[in-house]
């Protein structure tokens, strides 16, 4: 049985969510039915092998594409293309909207004020757990605007840059991050991150050297666990620092083969 996918409560200035997806079945479902304030939510995946496209469907109201992914800002560029409504809320598959922060959103997109784009803050949570520090205390993204003002950068291919043509505000509601769900999936995340930053790197011609592959992970190990008091997470603190430094190593990697193969 089709899930009804309702989309509740319309908002009179328009109000677009999109979700861009690759191997997302143990989020997409819980990601939709969180979304169902929006006049339309949009999922641009990219040719997952998983259930996440079938489980999708399943929600009547839901506008899947497939796109080919060539990185994340090009990806997102594309959804945004695809929006109907003036209003962006651009969430990931593992990102959820508690009442409160869904009753702001409502809020502002019926302002008529200045602010064109709005970061949230996020409370990461390791394994349903919050991390309070480990350089995540300080975290903002930018996850709703206008479609006529942003646009994301190309150049900033993974950790995406969003383009605001205009005044920016932060929304006083925290996103709520299941990022970490176990070491496995998040090492692969880290190691993703790390090739995909590889290539900009390799744009700007940076050349790696024993600075790139040993001081940059360590520095971005001891930064995080000690300056940004990843110590005070515990393990948690340490696993991720050390998962996150070591994204930087397989970043330079990469970047070696990279060249060794132009």
């Amino acid at each position: 049985m089709k899930s009804s996918g309702r989309i509740s409560a319309k908002l009179s200035k328009g109000l677009s969510a999109l979700i861009i997806t690759f191997n997302e079945e143990s989020n997409i479902n819980s990601a939709i039915e969180n979304l169902a304030f929006a006049d339309e939510i949009i999922i641009v995946d990219s040719y997952s092998t998983d259930a996440t496209v079938s489980i999708a469907s399943s929600f009547e109201h839901v506008k899947i594409i497939q796109n080919k992914f060539i990185n994340y800002a090009d990806q997102r560029n594309f959804a945004i293309n695809l929006a109907s409504y003036p209003w962006i809320l651009f969430i990931d598959a593992d990102e959820r909207i508690n009442p409160a922060l869904e009753e702001e959103i409502k809020t502002i997109i019926q302002k008529e004020n200045a602010i064109v784009a709005y970061e949230f803050s996020r409370t990461f949570l390791f394994n349903k757990k919050p991390l309070r520090f480990s350089g995540w205390q300080t975290d903002k993204i930018y996850r709703l605007f206008r479609k006529e003002n942003c646009y994301y950068d190309i150049n900033k291919i993974v950790h995406e840059k969003l383009i605001v043509n205009g005044k920016s505000g932060i929304v006083k509601n925290k996103l709520l991050h299941y990022s970490y769900t176990d070491y496995s999936s998040y090492k692969y995340k880290m190691i993703h991150y790390g090739k995909m930053k590889a290539i900009e790197e390799l744009n700007k011609g940076t050349v790696p050297n024993i600075f790139h592959f040993y001081i940059r992970p360590v520095y971005q190990f001891l930064y995080q666990y000690i300056i940004r008091l990843g110590i005070l997470d515990g393990k948690k603190g340490m696993i991720i620092c050390y998962l996150n430094a070591y994204s930087v190593y397989e970043r330079f990697k990469e970047l070696k083969k990279l060249r060794s193969n132009n």
